[in-house]
């Protein structure tokens, strides 16, 4: 279903419009989310970040693209080729798919899709595929250390992700990604689910390979990951999948949780102010994923996997239970909020309980684990 009527009253030439306009402000945004990152995080660590190319520096992340397209593509000679070259697609693809089905204004998207929420998850599954690809085909250990450790996150991730999301749904009771930003015109349901925002923001962060759950693209560690043999263009696909990538989980997120082009007055001021609600929140979403990673440190890889299998899976089935349990017997919707916050606040401070807590050698496991060695 389209948003609004279709340009020129042709569906397919409607949806060729659409997708190039998204595809457009998508290379834009990419490009200023590369510079904001560098402006934030230097701000952070007290540095002045890009000065010297334009304006302010404005103009860093177009110097930087046209770099990357006349640097050399080069292709390790033991790599497979096809596997190699066809990688960086299947990282890219999912995510513009996933931009398709995002409602940026009451009549502004490319599809309105009734099962958007499905879509999404359906969608985003498939960047595993382009991953374990790219390291499999660099033939290179580190790529494909790298892309195991990319895929198994991925996997272990997405669980805690889709049952959180699937909480809101339970609450909202449908799928329609735009039916659910509508129902938020009184209150965003960051309000009522803060415990689901919390797993989804932190979900978010593994699936973009974000700090502090970078481990696959480690320098310190395995070189850079599974695209450490890719160069030029084919290596700035895997960067624009990545900030693009950012970009769509931001949109979504808001739509999901802070009431998107709905809230507050969405319906009232025009699709001018619900644009701008949805960049604004989208941004805001951007800004904690930045500061995130200026402020906390790397995990280790059996950190990473077991504060998943270990605290948020279990947290995220225990969110779909209490929300079950309210919609079953028609509590009303204060006390469902009001147990979500005292779930937030314990999850949150249970974390923060672990994390002061003295080290031992007892919480390490595999490699990590310190061995004594007798004297005899």
């Amino acid at each position: 279903m389209t948003f609004g009527e279709p340009f020129f009253g042709l569906s397919w030439l409607d949806a060729i419009i659409r997708i190039l306009i998204i595809v457009l402000v998508m290379t834009i945004v990419v490009v200023y989310l590369t510079y904001g990152e560098r402006k934030v995080v230097a701000r952070f660590q007290m540095r002045l970040g890009p000065t010297r190319t334009g304006p302010l520096g404005l103009l860093q992340g177009f110097a930087d693209a046209i770099k990357l397209l006349i640097k050399e593509d080069i292709r390790p000679r033991n790599a497979d080729r096809w596997v190699f070259e066809f990688a960086p697609f299947l990282t890219f693809i999912p995510v513009f798919l996933v931009l398709v089905a995002l409602p940026f204004a009451r009549d502004w998207g490319v599809r309105n899709l009734a099962l958007g929420m499905f879509f999404v998850f359906a969608v985003l599954g498939l960047n595993i595929v382009g991953v374990l690809m790219a390291g499999l085909g660099s033939g290179n250990k580190y790529a494909l250390l790298g892309g195991v450790r990319a895929a198994a996150q991925m996997i272990s991730y997405e669980i805690p992700l889709v049952v959180a999301l699937l909480a809101v749904a339970m609450v909202a009771g449908t799928l329609d990604l735009n039916a659910i930003v509508s129902m938020q015109d009184a209150r965003p349901f960051i309000l009522i689910q803060p415990l689901a925002f919390v797993i989804f923001f932190t979900a978010m962060l593994s699936e973009l390979h974000r700090a502090p759950f970078d481990i696959p693209v480690a320098e310190s560690e395995i070189v850079g990951g599974y695209f450490v043999e890719y160069s030029g263009i084919r290596w700035s696909m895997f960067q624009l999948a990545e900030y693009a990538s950012m970009w769509a989980f931001s949109i979504f997120g808001a739509a999901i949780f802070l009431g998107g082009w709905q809230f507050p007055f969405g319906d009232d001021w025009g699709w001018g102010w619900q644009l701008a609600l949805t960049l604004i929140k989208s941004l805001i979403m951007i800004l904690l994923i930045f500061w995130v990673r200026a402020t906390l440190p790397r995990l280790r890889m059996d950190q990473l996997m077991s504060f998943c299998w270990k605290a948020l899976i279990e947290v995220s089935f225990a969110l779909l239970l209490v929300n079950g349990l309210f919609l079953f017997y028609g509590w009303p919707e204060p006390i469902l909020a009001a147990v979500n916050w005292v779930g937030t606040i314990a999850f949150l401070g249970g974390i923060y309980l672990r994390a002061a807590r003295k080290p031992s050698t007892k919480d390490l496991v595999g490699s990590y684990k310190h061995v004594e060695v007798s004297n005899s």
